[in-house]
């Protein structure tokens, strides 16, 4: 019974099925928070997301941070220009279009976003060593279904969070 004294609907396979994605995904949103938390005394959540942005892209100018950021491009550049000034993004004019910024990691921009990445890994991998081995690849199989049914879906909200893959 509810609190308003009316019997629960009966659950479906399908609200079951759901129940369980919506669980493993409160998972590696855990692990999301976990691995922004370790930078964010370096650079901020938007912050995070430049850098991903271009670490995925290798390239890019202020329009398609800006675009990526879902921003005005003055926004933009108010969010990358503290990521310059402290090594971690270079910027420099696009040899075909001086109007445009070409936008890269440095160095140290690269070894920031990839310990992100590896922790992310880390605590993803020690989740499925806890699995028996037998159902590893059906749960890799699951989960590459999961995704390709998607399609692209959840390329820029997962961007938003800072996660390339």
């Amino acid at each position: 019974m509810t609190p308003s004294g009316r019997a629960k609907a009966p659950r479906s396979k399908m609200d079951g099925q759901v129940d369980a994605v919506m669980d493993a995904a409160r998972v590696l949103v855990a692990v999301v928070a976990q691995s922004v938390a370790e930078v964010e005394d370096t650079v901020s959540l938007p912050q995070l997301r430049v850098l991903v942005m271009v670490h995925r892209h290798g390239q890019l100018n202020l329009s398609a941070v800006a675009a990526g950021l879902g921003v005005h491009s003055s926004t933009a550049s108010r969010t990358c220009d503290p990521l310059v000034r402290s090594g971690l993004l270079a910027r420099a004019d696009l040899p075909h279009d001086r109007r445009h910024l070409s936008l890269t990691l440095t160095g140290e921009g690269r070894r920031l976003v990839d310990s992100v990445l590896d922790h992310r890994r880390r605590a993803v991998k020690d989740v499925v060593r806890r699995l028996p081995a037998s159902r590893r690849d059906s749960l890799a199989s699951a989960l590459e279904e999961f995704a390709a049914a998607a399609g692209d879906f959840p390329a820029d909200q997962a961007a938003a969070l800072g996660w390339t893959h």
